[in-house]
């Protein structure tokens, strides 16, 4: 796990190392100040001239002026290493999702991923960080002082053989009590994302349905759930300042009544006011770093579990990859499912699709009606290989997709839902999410044919309308229209319509429809939707119901053939013709 963690330094691999070398060089330093401190002491108390006073002076400040140097330059070089291996992390984060397939985003919530890629990433940075500076430099700085203390003290640092253990246990049993708040903290923050996500996306049904008063319940419930963990945790951890505090002055109490005893019975043959002063110093050192190795302990503590989190998005593998030898060519929009069953989970005990043998030539115009929950869609996104088919098999233009490049297949499939998605930036960026290539002249002739083209012209900056997020600037008709002709400019082999013509008029259905035929004649057509009119022109209509077809033909044929079909289209038609 930390393996594949530390593949994303990299680059910055550089200003790591020197990071470890110059607190290398700090905690030396640090060190050695006190020690020449003390000669010093004891050199003025002996009565040495003033010269050697102002030269040990200026050795204490140039020394003071490295450190500063090391310790600066430690944390601009840390802080350029974590930000940069952070931002390697994220990249690849981002990246491994975009391999995923559907089956791998039901696994993670996509709450629970927006919380690995922020939060997770944030705390492995802060772990990062402590680890090549506070990590390296607390250790050291440690071994350092206590060697320095019994050279300084002689049998006056066995005070720390009392202390050390005191404290060091003391730390550990706080950080190991705080340790399960913590952990329980990341679960809670994805169901507090989760909530955020579902309000600013479905703000219109909130607010539609008087919601907000709820919501705000809902979220200070999140909200409540993590701060009581966190203030759990943080009261545990608040319990070294005390600790730290009883040990540093009982180190100081022990120095000075021991120390100042030995100095009055012995003259100062044993130890002296420069030893003393040095094993204060030396102490309060040792104190710190064990302090500051109890931060590092619970920073490291909380990461493991955000660097299990992240690595599970890293070690996840990909559902549906390409195969060695892939094919590389779409030859034409021939579509064929033979026995084909599916269910979503291996567990999942009934097939959402179930005995589906279907032929679809290419360039014909498929309609798919059917009740809510039918599997419509399901089997819809089995021909650009979204997932895999349970058993069967479904074949484009003859070819299994799963022998398919990825990028092959879904290049020759385009998709427009009925709650497609445009993305923040003007029309023409949108459009060209189906061909970058395309010239001004092509989005036009994407847009007229797609019945666009009218209301764009009718904005005041035309095609460079800039399109807020989600497209929340323009009305569900015309975000339907302009994912159509960002469709048609992928001049697709096949093109998949799943209820995306929901929010227009029937007129504009049929103008759109009229388009298919006369910009992408050799594109087979698939075309789900509620309105039989929608449909009632197709070559082939499929009626399902429960995951089968349950009856398939034209138009004429289904109104002699399938009681559901004819039941629809007596509903719609003869409804129509009471309302009005």
């Amino acid at each position: 796990m930390y393996k594949r963690l530390f593949q994303c330094i990299r680059e910055y691999k550089r200003p790591s190392i020197a990071t470890l070398l110059l607190m290398v060089g700090e905690a030396v330093i640090e060190c050695l100040i006190p020690f020449i401190t003390a000669n010093l002491v004891n050199q003025i108390r002996e009565g040495t001239d003033l010269a050697t006073i102002l030269q040990t002076g200026a050795l204490l400040i140039a020394m003071a002026l490295v450190s500063l140097c090391c310790g600066g330059l430690g944390g601009a070089t840390c802080a350029r290493a974590s930000a940069g291996f952070a931002k390697n992390l994220r990249h690849d984060l981002f990246h491994k999702v975009q391999t995923y397939s559907f089956e791998n985003i039901d696994k993670f919530s996509s709450s629970s991923l927006v919380t690995r890629i922020t939060t997770d990433v944030t705390n492995v940075q802060m772990a990062y960080m402590m680890l090549i500076r506070i990590a390296v430099r607390a250790p050291l700085m440690l071994i350092f002082s206590i060697i320095m203390a019994y050279i300084m003290g002689g049998a006056l640092a066995t005070s720390f053989v009392v202390i050390i253990p005191v404290l060091a246990g003391g730390l550990i049993l706080v950080a190991r009590k705080a340790m399960p708040a913590f952990r329980r903290v990341f679960k809670k923050y994805d169901t507090l994302n989760e909530s955020i996500e579902e309000n600013v996306r479905g703000m219109r049904v909130v607010k539609g349905f008087s919601r907000e008063e709820q919501e705000k319940q809902k979220f200070a419930t999140a909200s409540e759930n993590i701060k009581n963990d966190f203030t759990y945790a943080e009261r545990i951890v608040a319990l070294n300042s005390p600790l730290m505090q009883l040990c540093a002055n009982f180190n100081m109490v022990f120095v000075l009544l021991v120390g100042s005893r030995l100095i009055v019975e012995n003259g100062g043959a044993l130890i002296d006011v420069g030893e003393i002063s040095a094993m204060l110093t030396y102490g309060m050192q040792i104190l710190i770093q064990l302090m500051m190795l109890s931060m590092i302990y619970v920073m490291l503590t909380i990461s493991h579990e955000s660097i299990k989190r992240v690595c599970e998005v890293l070690e996840e593998k990909p559902r549906l990859v390409s195969p060695q030898n892939p094919v590389t060519e779409v030859k034409n929009g021939a579509v064929d499912f033979e026995n084909v069953r599916f269910k979503y989970a291996a567990t999942a005990k009934k097939f959402a699709l179930d005995n589906i043998d279907l032929h679809i030539a290419s360039g014909m115009t498929v309609g798919i009606l059917g009740g809510t929950g039918s599997s419509k869609s399901t089997l819809v996104q089995l021909i650009p290989r979204l997932y895999d088919t349970t058993e069967g098999v479904v074949r484009v233009s003859g070819v299994d997709v799963r022998n398919y490049d990825l990028d092959t297949l879904r290049g020759a499939v385009a998709m427009v839902l009925q709650k497609n998605t445009l993305f923040s930036g003007t029309i023409k960026e949108n459009l060209r999410w189906g061909n970058e290539n395309a010239t001004d002249e092509e989005l036009v002739e994407a847009c007229r044919l797609a019945q666009a083209d009218e209301f764009v012209r009718s904005f005041p900056d035309g095609y460079d309308t800039y399109i807020e997020q989600g497209g929340s600037n323009v009305s569900g008709g015309q975000k339907q229209r302009l994912c159509i002709a960002r469709a048609l400019l992928k001049k697709p082999k096949i093109l998949i319509l799943d209820d995306s013509t929901s929010a227009v008029d029937t007129k504009t259905d049929a103008l759109i429809r009229a388009g298919f035929r006369e910009y992408i004649p050799e594109t087979t057509k698939i075309i789900i939707a509620q309105r039989v009119a929608s449909v009632q022109d197709a070559d082939l209509i499929l009626v399902m119901d429960n995951g089968t077809v349950v009856a398939a033909g034209s138009h004429d044929e289904l109104l002699k053939t399938s009681d559901i079909y004819r039941e629809v289209y007596e509903q719609q038609t003869n409804g129509g013709e009471a309302d009005e």
